[in-house]
């Protein structure tokens, strides 16, 4: 499995850019795409000639960092991006006919080659070699829910999806089906492994959910997974998104992740001795997550449509699994962290659910462990379980056992991530700042339109 290590060993690194140089003679590849992505999570690519990836190993790809959300001011806007050979992969289905196409994803440095502080895979990183100081390797595990639909109407009306399927449905005569069975056999011939997929409970709504790794190789998976769902979208012609939540009357789109700390081969969150076999470590990690959740929940949970997934409008006969509330449980699906039963000592792990599928994965990834790290740092006792459905209990009966709301639009989670020491800490001071910034800027903007709803309800009636 690749690592944090494979990527900064002088000799892996000369072996990789051997193979990849090999690779590209070997396989015809005409077109070379080198990917990074700004502080949003947005990707950003840049194609290269095979004849001139040899001298980018070398010194990079300079490019104008201030043409970049949150990378430089126009002042200091030199960048170079490094390509990172141990993430090459070549991608067969996009060039039929005309020689097939690769992708790697870059590092972003400074002129001087030093790391850019504004690079999400640099903040992960930084995140990741704490871990490691502590002897921990970080693994994630993420369950990406999507939505397929028939277009998107223009004037931004309600869009129809493909199907009319629930959960586990098998819509056999639907594109859906077709789809997931496509969009699985393109992420396994790139190398990326996929667990399940299956339709979610609204009408178009699927997931499908990638096998664990290290968590950089699962932000990367990630971000190269919301790029090939939608290229064989298209190539069915419909669309796919993101978007944590298209429909007033549906579940929103979630991407509930399992997290595992290992000390070399051991799992650190198992504790054969504990009568829920849950280690000191994963409680003191778990209640890391619940203690700062609503400092990062800005983080996990960026768009202002975010928090119509988190607080929905009650559905009848519909299951709502978006956590809202800071708690933790067993096989409590509305708690925000959930400890899943397992057989193996080494599929011990926590599942955390606020987080949404529009998420920038590298700073989703930096923060939550960021939090756990500081659970055991300094020791925090976990509150006990819920094992209640937490949706259906009044504010008062919430707030009388401790459980505190999530942020509950994107105003009030910025103010919140504002005053975090932690996410400071962990995100760096310039992406802090970019990002409150930004995030500020959309809150602004969106509270000042004029809604479809609001001309609904107040034209005739005022």
């Amino acid at each position: 499995m690749p690592g944090l290590a494979d990527s900064t060993g002088g000799k892996t690194v000369d072996r990789q850019q051997e193979f990849v140089l090999r690779t590209l003679e070997e396989r015809d590849i005409r077109f070379v795409r080198l990917w990074f992505t700004d502080v949003l999570g947005t990707l950003k690519s840049v194609s290269v000639a095979p004849a001139e990836l040899e001298a980018a190993f070398e010194e990079g790809i300079g490019f104008d960092g201030s043409a970049v959300e949150g990378f430089a001011r126009v002042y200091e806007s030199d960048m170079v991006a490094m390509p990172d050979p141990t993430t090459f992969q070549v991608f067969p289905f996009e060039g039929v006919g005309a020689g097939e196409s690769a992708r790697m994803f870059c590092d972003i440095l400074l002129p001087d080659g030093s790391p850019s502080w504004a690079d999400p895979r640099h903040v992960l990183r930084r995140a990741l070699s704490r871990a490691a100081e502590k002897g921990f390797t970080f693994y994630t595990h993420p369950e990406i829910e999507f939505f397929l639909l028939q277009g998107v109407p223009a004037d931004g009306g309600v869009p129809v999806p493909v199907d009319s399927g629930g959960y586990f449905d098998n819509t056999t005569h639907a594109v859906a089906r077709d789809f997931r069975r496509q969009a699985v056999l393109a992420l396994e011939r790139i190398g990326i492994s996929v667990e399940f997929s299956h339709h979610e409970v609204a009408p178009g709504q699927q997931e499908i959910d990638l096998r664990y790794a290290d968590a950089l190789t699962t932000a990367d998976n990630i971000m190269t997974f919301r790029h090939v769902v939608k290229e064989v979208a298209i190539s069915h012609g419909v669309y796919a998104t993101f978007m944590p939540k298209p429909f007033s009357d549906q579940p929103g789109s979630g991407m509930h992740t399992h997290l595992s700390l290992f000390e070399g081969e051991r799992n650190a969150f198992h504790d054969p001795g504990d009568p829920e076999k849950l280690s000191k470590v994963g409680q003191a990690f778990i209640a890391g997550l619940l203690t700062h959740a609503r400092e990062y929940t800005a983080i996990t949970n960026q768009w202002v449509n975010s928090y119509k997934r988190l607080f929905p409008q009650a559905l009848a006969n519909r299951i709502t699994e978006a956590p809202a509330y800071v708690c933790w449980g067993h096989l409590n699906r509305s708690a925000l962290v959930r400890v899943p039963a397992y057989g193996k000592p080494n599929s011990a792990r926590v599942e955390v659910r606020s987080q949404d599928s529009a998420c920038n994965p590298y700073l989703t990834y930096a923060v939550l462990l960021g939090a756990g790290l500081k659970g055991i740092e300094e020791g925090y006792e976990l509150p006990p379980g819920a094992e209640d459905d937490v949706w259906s209990l009044t504010d008062a009966e919430r707030r009388a056992v401790g459980y505190e709301a999530l942020p509950e639009n994107l105003s009030e989670a910025i103010d919140v991530m504002a005053g975090s020491e932690l996410v400071a800490e962990v995100l760096g001071e310039h992406v802090f700042d970019f990002f409150l910034k930004n995030k500020r800027a959309e809150w602004e903007e969106y509270r000042r339109v004029v809604t479809p709803y609001e001309r609904m309800r107040y034209l005739t009636a005022l």
